[in-house]
């Protein structure tokens, strides 16, 4: 009798175990099935590559960033050789200086000359008066005439000389101005905000005009593409409000926005997953993460982190609660007596969650 009650107590426990395990599948089901008007897609976070160039062909003379150091916006990376162009800089003032020495002699000759003018402008007038009063002859007359149109004609090719010493001063403050530019753009700076992903050169290395030093990641402008079939693509607009769910902080969703929706239909890479083979077809959406979320959270981005991103199609439709779970502020960085903070000191901030791409592992 006692080992038949067993038998049906067993028989119960498995029975209300399986229920509660039911109940509790269907449970997890309901809560991450995702309601009507939001759809998701796996991706990857990505973000623009920037190359730093030499403009001018030349020889590095040093290189101040190594792979993976985060840099700023302005900040210099590498500087070329420029001893010949400050040699050519020289050569070009001296010859500023030149042109302005002959400009000032000529502008002297100007004076002479118009003094030369001047008297026979006098001799003129005062031999017309004498040759009414017959007191001269015509021949003299004209004799003076004479003298006084090439003291004319001299003036004018005087000042001819002055214009002409003008445009050399100014042909060569020119040189000197694109000497002087190219000197200012051998200092390599960096044009985002970002994260060094490959050192492409050596020091003393020399490089062709337009020859790559560095390769950077701009993470000020992080975003996650995903893939759409057209039924649900043709519903996404641009500015829809977006979620990024990555693999590596799958409790919390960072906010984004839809900046992109692909005009035509490509075939479906490898690495996304569909619910169904018939979608062969897919549209590339771009979820864009706003730049002012993103900076709190500048040294701890990776990209290249896979995970899922939700967009809203409807936007009268909630967005479930584990969407919103924000990432946590990280802490600001302490400098430290043996190395200076590269990062300026966090801009004060209310204390509310905000969304960073990923935790630094």
């Amino acid at each position: 009798m006692l080992r038949t009650w067993l038998r049906w107590i067993a028989v119960l426990a498995v029975v209300v175990g399986a229920g509660v395990g039911y109940w509790l599948w269907r449970e997890y089901q309901r809560r991450s099935m995702l309601p009507d008007g939001i759809v998701s897609g796996n991706g990857r976070i990505e973000s623009i590559q920037v190359d730093v160039a030499a403009k001018y062909a030349g020889r590095i003379s040093r290189i101040f960033a190594r792979e993976g150091d985060l840099v700023k916006t302005g900040q210099v990376l590498a500087k070329m050789d420029t001893e010949e162009m400050e040699a050519e800089l020289a050569k070009d003032k001296a010859k500023v200086a030149e042109a302005e020495e002959a400009e000032n002699q000529v502008k002297a000759e100007i004076v002479q000359r118009e003094s030369e003018l001047k008297y026979q402008n006098q001799l003129y007038d005062r031999n017309r008066a004498l040759l009414a009063r017959s007191v001269i002859s015509r021949e003299e007359m004209e004799q003076t005439h004479s003298k006084r149109d090439v003291a004319v004609a001299a003036l004018d090719a005087t000042k001819a000389k002055l214009q002409t010493s003008r445009r050399s001063i100014e042909a060569a403050a020119a040189e000197v101005k694109r000497i002087q530019t190219q000197i200012v753009d051998s200092t390599l700076t960096s044009p985002v905000e970002g994260r060094v992903l490959y050192k492409l050169a050596e020091e003393r290395e020399v490089l062709a005009a337009g020859g790559k030093v560095l390769t950077l990641i701009n993470l000020g402008d992080i975003y996650m593409e995903i893939f759409l079939p057209s039924r649900q693509a043709a519903r996404v607009e641009i500015g829809a409000d977006a979620r990024i769910v990555l693999d590596a902080a799958p409790q919390y969703a960072a906010r984004a926005k839809v900046s992109f929706v692909s005009p035509e239909a490509q075939f479906t890479p490898k690495q996304v997953e569909t619910q169904s083979e018939r979608d062969k077809l897919m549209f590339r959406i771009k979820l864009q993460v706003p730049q002012e979320l993103v900076l709190p959270y500048i040294e701890k981005i990776k990209t290249g982190v896979r995970g899922v991103g939700y967009i809203k199609l409807d936007e009268a439709t909630p967005w479930p609660e584990k969407l919103e779970r924000r990432f946590p502020m990280p802490e600001p960085t302490k400098p430290t007596n043996a190395e200076p903070a590269t990062t300026e000191p966090k801009t004060p901030t209310e204390p509310k969650a905000e969304e960073t791409p990923v935790p630094k592992t």
